[in-house]
């Protein structure tokens, strides 16, 4: 009898499905990319926790405390109207409920980081970006 049961046991063990593995997040360091183009940045900065279609799929989702952002819905849920100015701070200051949480990163001083020559090329990055993700919005 004992040995049925400690036999059941190891059974049972092997056929218990795997545990999923805890999703983590790696941090890695930024690298620059073209001020010029809202959609490269998107997908060098953004995708990993938003996916490359802005649906808060990416990658990197799972790991977050809250629910990535679908970034395709801010001008749905505000009344049609895209929150342009939400958005522009949400990426700088992390300010406004744009970014959810505290898990999206303040991208104001990583922007300044990967663009040396300075305050203007930090806002035509935050412009150019805020003009790829108003282009987003589910229609």
């Amino acid at each position: 009898m004992r040995i049925a049961t400690v036999l059941a046991f190891f059974l049972g063990a092997l056929l218990l499905p795997a545990q999923q593995p805890t999703a983590k997040i790696n941090r890695v360091p930024v690298h620059p990319t073209a001020a010029e183009s809202g959609k490269e940045m998107f997908g060098a900065y953004c995708a990993s926790c938003h996916g490359l279609e802005g649906k808060g799929n990416g990658p990197a989702a799972p790991a977050l405390k809250v629910q990535a952002t679908d970034l395709t819905q801010l001008a749905n849920k505000n009344a049609g109207k895209y929150p342009s100015l939400e958005v522009i701070n949400a990426i700088k200051d992390g300010t406004g409920n744009a970014h959810g949480s505290k898990d999206m990163p303040v991208w104001g001083p990583i922007l300044r980081s990967v663009s040396p020559s300075g305050n203007s090329v930090v806002q035509q990055r935050i412009a150019n970006l805020n003009a790829y993700i108003e282009s987003l919005q589910a229609k």
